[in-house]
């Protein structure tokens, strides 16, 4: 059964080994017979600064509302990003901080301690580059980037994350290493 997929390239450069996950992972899930669309966080065109937090919604540019539709189109997202200083990049930040507003990603209800959650029904995927290894990103520094994507952003906002691949260390990764993640990144869109 196809599925209406929506690639997130979190990364600023097209130049980037998660550019490379993201374009393996587009065209084997058109190949599966799904419906996809990609959205290049660093071609968009918007401040990442919320710049008055949530006392006053700032309005969206252009690439933001097309963002916030496409996102609204897409039963499953694909997350594509690199850890950075143990977290997500900047620029990703800046999007989510942009995008998922109140009233569109969630609403809070009064005499309730948790907000209602308006994206509900989406899945996700996680494919995550990295320098550290992802085992010691894991048991040492507790996947705080992870936990900030799953937790506190999309299953705050209603998105159930089915997998997460993590891929590193990307410095001095061989040319074998990549070609296996990158055929990683094909299988997982392949489900």
């Amino acid at each position: 059964m196809s599925k209406r997929i929506l690639v997130i390239l979190g990364h600023p450069s097209r130049a980037s080994l998660c550019a490379a996950l993201s374009e393996r992972y587009v065209a084997a899930a058109q190949q599966a017979g799904n419906e996809v669309r990609c959205l290049y966080l660093g071609d968009l065109r918007f401040d990442p600064v919320l710049q008055e937090g949530y006392r006053r919604i700032q309005p969206l540019e252009d690439d933001l509302q097309r963002a916030q539709a496409d996102i609204l189109w897409a039963e499953h997202l694909a997350w594509v990003f690199p850890i950075w200083w143990g977290g997500i990049p900047a620029l990703l930040k800046g999007f989510l901080d942009r995008v998922l507003l109140p009233g569109y990603a969630f609403k809070y209800r009064p005499g309730k301690a948790f907000p209602e959650q308006l994206l509900k029904g989406r899945t996700a995927d996680l494919l995550v580059t990295m320098d550290t290894p992802p085992w010691y990103y894991r048991w040492f520094y507790r996947m705080p980037g992870l936990h900030q994507m799953r937790r506190t952003t999309l299953a705050f906002c209603g998105i159930r994350t089915l997998r997460t691949l993590t891929f590193g260390p990307v410095l001095d990764a061989s040319d074998l290493a990549r070609a296996s993640w990158l055929q990683q990144a094909e299988r997982l869109a392949r489900r």
